[in-house]
């Protein structure tokens, strides 16, 4: 049992097998937020389930912070619904993010709030996924603690009726082919790092638990997210800096003080008033920093793995097909999302046989529904085109405007609604207006 874990196992009982399910074997690769999610729902739904994760449970507390995963409603309810939600009474519920952009030398040019429709969490993932791992094996999942290669994939694979890969880095994530014409970008576009911290100040206490976002026009943006981690509230900070600009000031990875102190001189610099917030910060624990970037894509979602007669096919999931950068807050949310959809397909799909054809049929329905919406909007967020900067000013003015920026990261689909297009943006602006 993993330490503060004991005391939130709001257990749920399983439902008992289905004839179809009983006797189908099924393997999961990857323990993140989609792999656990999906697993754990197969085996409540009566499947045979195998999960190969890399670390235990207790390295997963122990090692660094894996993101800053804020979940939004949707995916929000796709935990609770399958008896997930474990820390639904201890994290913060976020139903606000206040929004300003500030220009050199520090000065806040525009600012205003969006309001969710349904609150926000950010739970540690070390905490959420080492914990869903002692769930699976207490409900009679198997885990398999163990590194695969291309050649042990294709073993699993042949082992199990399906396999699901949902291990969106190294090796395995390679053998998904890039998918060109779905990937909006071949290099990363943003400088990415974050740290967990106690301490940071609320400019309105009143307000709180609620998000803070700077964007700093031609230098990246700051986003500031209240969390549970593992010694309980905290904030989680980001920085997405342009590559190559003064922001992008932690390409060595410093520990968590190293990198807490160049925070401090890069707020004092260009945002002030952030900066008087932070006087008493200080890092959750050793693990609480991490700094990268991310190369945002999409790849096939069916890998062939062997030759001839013995070759077997794989579905991927998540980060295994889709990657987004972090700024639009889509990764965790559409990991939650594809696990559900992916469970329903395979109950529905009841004892016919996992073909090939069915696994591209099953992903390509994710991507009209959901995924290539979230890819579009992150993207919209990355380049912030023309009119979009629009949208900005008028939800400075407008609450309407804002409160439907705020759900379109809720819901991205909403994008292809209002934000598309600049004639989609002037005609809503317009009856806003009016």
């Amino acid at each position: 049992m993993t330490g503060r874990q004991s005391s939130r196992r709001r257990r749920r009982q399983p439902r008992p097998p289905t004839l179809e399910a009983a006797m189908r074997r099924i393997a999961v690769v990857g323990a993140g937020q989609a792999g656990l999610q999906l697993a754990l729902g197969l085996v409540a739904a009566g499947y045979q389930v195998t999960l190969v994760a890399e670390r235990t449970p207790a390295q997963v507390c122990g090692g660094r912070v894996l993101s800053t995963q804020a979940l939004f409603g949707p995916a929000l309810r796709t935990e609770a619904a399958a008896g997930l939600d474990l820390w639904a009474g201890e994290a913060p519920a976020v139903r606000a993010v206040r929004s300003v952009l500030a220009v050199p030398p520090g000065v806040r040019a525009l600012e205003f709030t969006m309001t969710l429709d349904e609150p926000a969490q950010s739970v540690d993932q070390r905490l959420k996924l080492a914990r869903w791992l002692e769930l699976l094996e207490e409900r009679g999942g198997r885990v398999e603690y163990r590194s695969l290669d291309r050649d042990g994939l294709c073993e699993l694979a042949r082992r199990h009726e399906l396999t699901v890969v949902a291990a969106g880095r190294g090796e395995l994530a390679g053998v998904f082919e890039r998918d060109a014409a779905r990937s909006p970008f071949d290099r990363p576009q943003r400088a990415l790092s974050c740290l967990y911290v106690h301490g940071v100040g609320s400019p309105d206490p009143g307000t709180e638990p609620r998000a803070r976002m700077h964007a700093l026009p031609g230098l990246g943006e700051l986003y500031l997210q209240p969390a549970l981690t593992l010694s309980g509230p905290c904030a989680i900070l980001l920085w997405e800096a342009l590559p190559g600009g003064p922001l992008d000031a932690f390409r060595d990875a410093p520990d968590p003080d190293v990198q807490l102190a160049r925070i401090r001189a890069l707020l004092s610099e260009y945002l002030p008033w952030e900066a008087e917030l932070w006087a008493d910060a200080e890092p959750t624990d050793a693990g609480a920093g991490l700094s990268g970037a991310v190369t945002p894509v999409v790849r096939r979602p069916v890998a062939e793995l062997g030759t001839g007669v013995d070759a077997v096919h794989v579905l991927g999931l998540g980060d295994a097909v889709v990657v987004n950068d972090p700024i639009a807050g889509q990764g965790a949310n559409s990991a939650a999302r594809a696990a559900q959809a992916y469970l329903r397909a395979i109950v529905e799909h009841g004892e016919a046989p996992y073909t090939a054809d069915w696994m591209c049929r099953t992903a390509e329905r994710f991507w009209r529904q959901h995924a290539r919406h979230a890819v579009e909007f992150t993207a919209a967020m990355l380049t912030v085109p023309d009119h979009v900067q629009g949208v900005f000013a008028a939800a400075a003015e407008h609450e309407a405007v804002a409160r439907r920026l705020a759900n379109t990261y809720a819901e991205p689909s909403d994008h292809a609604a209002w934000l598309a297009t600049p004639d989609l943006t002037a005609a809503y602006l317009a009856s806003v207006r009016d």
